[in-house]
C-alpha cells in the first residue's frame, strides 16, 4: 500500500513538472527528479513485498491510513527540497503536510515569488488530501468503526442501504469523478470571473479540499475589488463543507434526501445566521480608523461603507474558518472581540461528516446536544427507554458514547497542544488558536498566527508539534492514537 501511494505521488510530481515547463520557471528538472526518486521507492516498496498476503484487518487498516498520510508527506517534501523553494526540511514538511491535512497553514513569507511548478505542487498536495479523507471517512472508517463514524453506515457507501455501490473501490471511483467535476467546474467559473487560469485552477484544488493555500501573499483578500470571485469560492467552499454523499444523490435527481438531511439543513441555517450576525457586527460595531490606510481593507472590509461589502465579507470569512478551508478576505481577528470569540470557537466546528473539512463535525455535535438533552428527560424518567435519534434513525448507545468520547479526547488534545506551544514560548492567544487551527485544520489562527500572518516564526518544534495536532485531527483522532496504544500492538484478537 505504501508503494502505491508513492507512485501515485509520484505521477502528481510529474504533473507539476509539466506545469513548471509549461510556464519556463526553471525548475522542471528538479521536479522530475522528484517524482522519479519517489516512483522508484514506490516500485521498490512493491516488489519487495509482492510475495506476501494482502489481507487487511482492522490493525492493518489502521496502520495503512496513518503511515500513509505519513509517507505520502515525507515524499511530497522533495519538490521542495530539491527546487530550493524551501530548503529547510522541518519548512518543507510543515508545508507538505500542512497540504496533505487540508490545514493550509503555510511557512511562506512571499508566496507570490515562488515558481509556477511549485505552487502548483503546494495546491496538488491539498487536492489529493482531501479526496483521500473522503474516500477514508466514506469508504473506510466505517468498517473499521473509527470515532463514531460507524454513524455513516446507515448513512453513506459501503455496509448500507443507501450506497453509491456496494463496492468500495467503485463508491471510490464514484467519488473521484464528483469531486473533479467540482474542481473542473469552479476553475472554469473562476476564469470567466477574471482570474488566470493558474490561479483559478489553483483555488479551485485549494478550494474543493478545504485547504486554503492560496497563489497569492493577501490569499482571496488579493480580489476584494471583485466580488464576484468572491461569491464563486464560497458557494463551492459550501460545497466542499457538504457530505459528498448528498451531491451524489442531487446529480441523481434525489433532491429531497439533500433537503431532509438533518445535518444538512442545520449547516446550511447556521451558515445563514452566522453570516447576518457577522456582517451586522461588523457593520455597526467593527473600527479601523486606528490603522494605517494601507491595511485597512484587509483589516475591515467596511472601509466604503457599503453593506453588501460586510455581508460578503462575513459570508465568506463565516464559510471559511466553519468548513475549515482557512482562505482570508479580511483579518477577522480584529474586528471586534466578540466576533474574535465566536470564530474561534467556530474553528472546533468544522462542516460536514463526508466532507473535506476537519474540526468536529455537525453531525458529532447535533447528537451529543440532543444526548444532553435527553438526559433531563431521563433524569424525570430514570425507567424510560429514551433513544437518540438523527434523520428519523434511532442511534446506538454505542456511536453515543463513542462519539462522546471523541469530543472529550478533541479537547484533552486541544489544551495539551496549546500547553505545549505555551511551554515553547507563545503567547496565550497564538498558543490557544495555533492548538485550535492545527487540530481543527483551519489555517489561520490567532496571535502571531492569525490571518496577516504566518507559521513561519514557529520554533522548529512548534511545526513539529502543529504537523502532529493537524496529522491527529485530519485522521479522527482514535485512528492515530490507537497506535500509541499497548492494546493495539499486544492483542492477538484485534
Amino acid at each position: 500500500m505504501m508503494g502505491f501511494l508513492l507512485i501515485f505521488n509520484g505521477v502528481f510530481m510529474f504533473i507539476s513538472g509539466f506545469v513548471s515547463w509549461i510556464y519556463k520557471d526553471g525548475i522542471t528538472k528538479h521536479i522530475f527528479y522528484a517524482g522519479i526518486i519517489t516512483v522508484i521507492i514506490g516500485a521498490l516498496f512493491q516488489f519487495a513485498t509482492k510475495g506476501f498476503k494482502k489481507e487487511v484487518k482492522k490493525r492493518e487498516g489502521y496502520i495503512i491510513v496513518t503511515l500513509g498520510w505519513i509517507f505520502m508527506s515525507l515524499s511530497g517534501t522533495l519538490p521542495y527540497l530539491f527546487t530550493g523553494a524551501i530548503p529547510s526540511f522541518t519548512n518543507a514538511f510543515f508545508e507538505t503536510i500542512s497540504g496533505y491535512t487540508t490545514t493550509g497553514a503555510s511557512i511562506l513569507n512571499d508566496i507570490e515569488s515562488m515558481p509556477k511548478g511549485i505552487l502548483f505542487w503546494r495546491s496538488t498536495t491539498h487536492w489529493i488530501g482531501g479526496m483521500g479523507i473522503i474516500v477514508l471517512t466514506i469508504a473506510i472508517l466505517p468498517l473499521l468503526g473509527i470515532g463514531g463514524m460507524q454513524l455513516f453506515a446507515a448513512e453513506a457507501p459501503g455496509p448500507s442501504a443507501d450506497k453509491l455501490h456496494p463496492r468500495i473501490t467503485d463508491t471510490a471511483k464514484r467519488l473521484w469523478y464528483i469531486y473533479l467535476g467540482f474542481t473542473l467546474t469552479e476553475a472554469i467559473l473562476l476564469k470567466f470571473a477574471g482570474m488566470s487560469f493558474f490561479d483559478a485552477i489553483n483555488h479551485a484544488m485549494s478550494t474543493l479540499s478545504t485547504g486554503g493555500f492560496s497563489t497569492k501573499n493577501a490569499s482571496v483578500a488579493h480580489w476584494n475589488d471583485q466580488p464576484i470571485i468572491q461569491y464563486i469560492i464560497t458557494i463551492f467552499m459550501i460545497i466542499a463543507g457538504t457530505n459528498f454523499v448528498l451531491s451524489y444523490f442531487a446529480f441523481k435527481g434525489k433532491i429531497s434526501k439533500v433537503l431532509h438531511d438533518e445535518e444538512f439543513k442545520i449547516y446550511f441555517l447556521s451558515i445563514i445566521g452566522l453570516t447576518l450576525t457577522v456582517a451586522l457586527v461588523i457593520f455597526f460595531n467593527a473600527d479601523v480608523s486606528s490603522l494605517p490606510t494601507e491595511t485597512q481593507l484587509i483589516a475591515h472590509p467596511m472601509v466604503y461603507g457599503e453593506f453588501e461589502s460586510s455581508l460578503r465579507h462575513a459570508f465568506f470569512q463565516v464559510v471559511a474558518v466553519i468548513t475549515t478551508t482557512g482562505f482570508v478576505t479580511a483579518d477577522f481577528t480584529i474586528w471586534t472581540p466578540f466576533l474574535t470569540i465566536l470564530f474561534f470557537f467556530l474553528m472546533f466546528f468544522g462542516a460536514s461528516a463526508g466532507s473535506t473539512s476537519g474540526g468536529v463535525k455537525f453531525v458529532r455535535i447535533i447528537i451529543m446536544i440532543k444526548n444532553g438533552f435527553l438526559e433531563f428527560k431521563r433524569s424525570i424518567h430514570p425507567n424510560a427507554i429514551i433513544n437518540v435519534r438523527f434523520n428519523k434513525r434511532t442511534v446506538s448507545q454505542d456511536i453515543v458514547l463513542n462519539i462522546m468520547a471523541f469530543f472529550i479526547l478533541y479537547v484533552i488534545v486541544f489544551s495539551v497542544g496549546a500547553g505545549v506551544f505555551g511551554l515553547l514560548g507563545l503567547d496565550f492567544a497564538t498558543s490557544l488558536g495555533g492548538a485550535a487551527s492545527s487540530l481543527g485544520n483551519v489555517g489561520p489562527a490567532f496571535g502571531k498566527l492569525s490571518p496577516v500572518n504566518n507559521f513561519n516564526d514557529l520554533p522548529a518544534l512548534g511545526k513539529w508539534w502543529s504537523a502532529f495536532l493537524m496529522l491527529l485531527g485530519r485522521l479522527e483522532l482514535f485512528t492515530v492514537m490507537i497506535l500509541f496504544t499497548p492494546y493495539f500492538w499486544k492483542t492477538n484478537k484485534f
